[in-house]
């Protein structure tokens, strides 16, 4: 059977490509680290890939705002490439400034016209976060969430994080259409403030997924918890746990790939 290929997309800055291709290739899939310019130039192709990843990292390092420089370049060099993507059902998955990236170009939450009406901005502690948060998983349509624990354990490590909306009615729909799909919590799973919400993030927000539920956007990195000695505390917590918390996404993304793309 043919594997699933995923592009992993890089430009200047990026530095969890090869983190994020390891953790799609421990779930059966085929990688390929891309340099946006070669998308541009048409050195490589969208339609030739089922998943696209845009991995964590500083990309043109936050020049502007973080990922607003390859949000731009997405909606003003890749704009029908991408729209193809997606109207062809495939995946996309963006983890930290990937997530900002996929919101500043407008692809999450997401509408039909690519509009931007959500940001990702600087933490309300006012320096970088860099440590291990408990996340509740919402029960939602998103295709890669299946199968999570409610509550699982990921690190964080952002400036701007801090999920906003641009206005109130954005939020609402967020929630009518159960496109929140990861929530700060304790490790009992309740909701609650700093440290727990490293950002101060609205609703303790900490991923959403687009309508469909095909492409997720998250700030913490289960690419750095896909294997079990990544725990902090991997002797006394995960020792007994098969894989981290986090491989279940990836290892969704590509069973649905393979079985529908």
């Amino acid at each position: 059977m043919r594997k699933v290929r995923v592009c992993i997309l890089r430009t200047a800055g990026t530095n969890c490509d090869k983190e994020t291709a390891f953790a799609f290739k421990t779930a059966g899939a085929e990688t390929e680290l891309v340099h946006v310019n070669r998308l541009i130039g048409w050195e490589k192709q969208l339609e030739d890939y089922q998943i696209l990843a845009f991995p964590g990292g500083f990309s043109y390092g936050d020049d502007i705002a973080a990922g607003k420089i390859l949000a731009n370049e997405l909606k003003c060099k890749l704009a029908n490439q991408i729209k193809d993507f997606v109207s062809q059902g495939k995946l996309i998955i963006g983890i930290c400034n990937g997530f900002q990236i996929l919101v500043k170009a407008g692809l999450l939450p997401g509408n039909k016209d690519f509009t931007q009406e959500a940001s990702l901005i600087t933490n309300d502690s006012g320096k970088f976060e860099d440590r291990w948060t408990y996340l509740r998983a919402v029960k939602t349509k998103c295709i890669w969430t299946k199968n999570l624990p409610q509550v699982i354990y990921l690190p964080v490590a952002h400036g701007e994080g801090k999920f906003v909306v641009k206005e109130k009615s954005v939020l609402e729909r967020l929630k009518k259409n159960q496109q929140i799909v990861f929530q700060y919590c304790d490790k009992q799973g309740d909701l609650s403030g700093y440290p727990d919400n490293p950002n101060g993030a609205i609703d303790n927000i900490a991923g959403i997924c687009d309508a469909t539920g095909r492409i997720l956007g998250l700030m913490p990195h289960p690419e750095r918890h896909q294997l079990n000695v990544q725990h902090p505390c991997w002797s006394a917590a995960g020792k007994n746990k098969k894989s981290g918390d986090g491989l279940q996404i990836f290892q969704n993304g590509v069973d649905y790939a393979k079985k529908l793309l």
